[in-house]
């Protein structure tokens, strides 16, 4: 059975400037993911974006939701990642927060 999580991140970035940043992280975890086939998908619809990740026979698929204050992260976790949902929101909020940091 599948365990949606749910991480809002604020931030004060404007949706551009964040939009970019998400951008650039998942093309960052693409290429750590070696770049296979499958491996990690995304596309965005307007200011959400959707993807697809695939590793250790495991898929999850998700969006993300950019506005001007804030990113909404929706996850939807597989059968035995979802009985890690604790950890993966809690690692999702760490590594968003990073990500749209203002430097």
């Amino acid at each position: 059975m599948s365990q949606p999580v749910t991480v809002t991140i604020p931030h004060q970035l404007g949706a551009a400037e964040a939009r970019r940043r998400i951008d650039q992280g998942f093309a960052d975890f693409a290429r750590h993911m070696g770049n296979a086939p499958g491996a990690v998908d995304r596309s965005w619809q307007g200011d959400t974006l959707n993807f697809a990740l695939s590793s250790f026979g495991q898929a999850l698929s998700g969006r993300a939701i950019v506005t001007d204050t804030q990113v909404t992260v929706e996850v939807l976790l597989p059968g035995f990642l979802a009985m890690l949902a604790s950890k993966v929101k809690g690692t999702l909020k760490r590594e968003g927060q990073l990500m749209l940091e203002k430097k």
